[in-house]
Parts: structure tokens; sequence; C-alpha cells
């Protein structure tokens, strides 16, 4: 994203928060678009296949800690672009998200993040290193994936 509107005005930079919306987990990373590069923050557990008022809150709270600006929500596509029935459910926690906390909420195509995060966890790690993952690190790795393509300008 250029430091600079089409109109010619500096932008200001934000924290954004990007999330990897799942059935068992929220993966979480936060980011800014001064850099333009993001984190992983340590996933939310679910306990239900709807949100409870527990897990909103710690979404909340990770929003209102990082002074957040703006949100982003990665969107699972098939392989082929078409939708799933966790399309809808994404799409469904991103307008509860921006209904609650009063912020822009913006979608981001994830297909492959799960597996570019995968990878790059594993290319961090030293070869004699040969500790799994759990799956909260992969799914707020999938989340800084889905944040980066967003600060990189994939809308």
């Amino acid at each position: 994203m250029s430091p600079v509107t089409p109109e010619g005005k500096f932008r200001v930079p934000e924290v954004v928060i990007g999330f990897d919306f799942g059935l068992k987990r929220i993966g979480v990373a936060v980011g800014d678009t001064l850099t333009g590069t993001a984190r992983p923050l340590p996933a939310i557990e679910r306990k239900t296949p709807e949100l409870t008022e527990v897990e909103w809150r710690a979404v909340e709270i990770e929003v209102v800690k990082a002074g957040a600006r703006q949100l982003i929500v990665g969107c699972p596509y098939n392989v082929d672009g078409t939708t799933s029935p966790m399309t809808g459910r994404a799409k469904a926690f991103a307008k509860s998200l921006g209904e609650r906390l009063k912020l822009p909420v913006h979608l981001v195509d994830e297909r492959y993040s799960s597996l570019e995060a995968e990878a790059a966890l594993r290319d961090r790690r030293s070869s004699r290193d040969r500790k799994r993952y759990d799956r909260g690190a992969i799914d707020s790795a999938a989340a800084t994936v889905v944040l980066e393509r967003w600060l990189a300008g994939e809308r």
C-alpha cells in the first residue's frame, strides 16, 4: 500500500488485525500499514459452533489491546473459487465483527493460507527440531498470511 493517497495526501499508519475463522479456533494476527508486515498472536479456542460471549470478548480484547482501526477476515473458497459452507460462516463472522466493534472489515481470499503458514513454520524451525506445531499456531500463522496479503494490496 502506497504511503500516499491518490489525492496526494499522506496516509496515517494504522494497526490492523487479521482473523482466520474456524469452528475450533480463530487464528489472530496483528500488523500495520506502515511496515506492511504482520505477526501472529495466540489463537482463540472455540467451544461451540456458535461464538459464545466469552469468545467474542476474547476477540474484542485483542482488537482493543492492539488499537486496531481495521479488521481483515480470511474468506475460504474452494480451489475452483466456488463457495463452501465455511464461506458463509466466515462472512457472517465478518459482518458480526464489524457490527460489534464498529470498525471496517475487509474480506480476503484465504485459499492455501494454511498450507503457506505450515510451510513457513517448517522453514523457520531448525533441522534438528522435529516438534510439530499445534493447530493454534498454524491458524494464527494463516491469519498472518491473510493479513499480509491484504497489506500487500490484495482486496
